[in-house]
């Protein structure tokens, strides 16, 4: 696995899966030198320091999410350096010791493997998998169980033409320049991407919703499959098939807005909220879940 630094010692690399409630946090990446802004990385770093590492720990993370948006499971690598004579803590021992030491209840991690040290957690991703959940049968959003106020969108109407969408997202399947639904301060030049799988479906009744409003709520679920995505493209994905599925839009006008690919567009501009928005998955060949 190699070694560096200090003559003797052992660099080793880990692959984390971990998750995290969004609501808190200022997105995953670590922020510096402001204490009111915070990012999940800044609880991950702070915990990796009781290991102990030679060099400090920094966490390179697969995929990027902003304030609010949450994570079944997000993924990055770290190394850990111990001193001559020390072996590499196990996978095992890595997980243990982040999670024991986690100062934010919201952040778990799951697991880690030990990985070669030249793997890279972005650019070694075969797949991501983003969930986008929405809610109908609300008139305000306050109607909503305190529960699931900060983890989906409470459209305010009672009916979403859910077979209008879904055809609608067939336009979007496919290889396409995605830069309609790709929002401004990206540094990204290639706005060409593959979207493998989409689908729009009932979600699983909620826990939360006491018997005299589970009559009127009900949940649906957004799911998004590509190997990388633009920023913020998901959201923008969502707002257009939300409108498809008020009848704002007709299923058809969402390849013509793809093949504009103005992103400044009356309807491709609109950003669905954060809180409704979940990184699922993110798939590797050789570690981690398959699926």
């Amino acid at each position: 696995m190699g070694s560096c630094g200090a003559v003797g010692s052992v660099r080793a690399r880990y692959l984390v899966f971990f998750q995290y409630l969004g609501t808190d946090f200022n997105g995953v990446a670590a922020l510096r030198g402001n204490p009111r802004a915070v990012g999940v990385l800044n609880f991950l770093e702070e915990a990796a320091k009781r290991l102990n590492s030679v060099d400090p720990v920094r966490f390179t993370i697969s995929s990027r999410t902003d304030a609010g948006v949450h994570a079944l499971s997000n993924a990055a690598h770290l190394d850990i350096q111990r001193r001559p004579g020390q072996s590499p803590f196990s996978p095992e021992v890595v997980t243990k010791a982040l999670n024991t030491h986690l100062k934010h209840p919201a952040i778990r991690v799951l697991k880690a493997f030990r990985v070669p040290n030249d793997f890279h957690a972005r650019h070694a991703a075969t797949s991501r998998t983003y969930l986008y959940r929405l809610a109908t049968g609300c008139s305000w959003p306050n109607q909503l169980p305190v529960f699931e106020q900060n983890v989906c969108w409470a459209l305010q109407t009672e009916y979403l033409d859910t077979a209008a969408m879904q055809e609608a997202a067939q336009h979007l399947l496919g290889t396409h320049d995605f830069s309609a639904f790709q929002s401004a301060g990206s540094p990204v030049t290639n706005t060409v991407r593959t979207l493998q799988r989409v689908s729009v479906s009932p979600g699983p009744a909620s826990p939360f919703v006491l018997p005299q409003g589970s009559r009127r709520l009900q949940f649906w679920t957004l799911e998004f499959e590509s190997q990388s995505f633009l920023y913020r493209q998901v959201r923008r994905m969502t707002a257009v098939l939300v409108a498809v599925g008020l009848g704002i839009l007709a299923p058809t006008q969402v390849k013509v807005i793809l093949e504009s690919q103005d992103p400044l567009g009356k309807y491709q501009a609109r950003v669905a909220p954060a809180r409704g928005l979940f990184l699922k998955s993110v798939l590797y060949n050789n570690f981690g879940p398959t699926s």
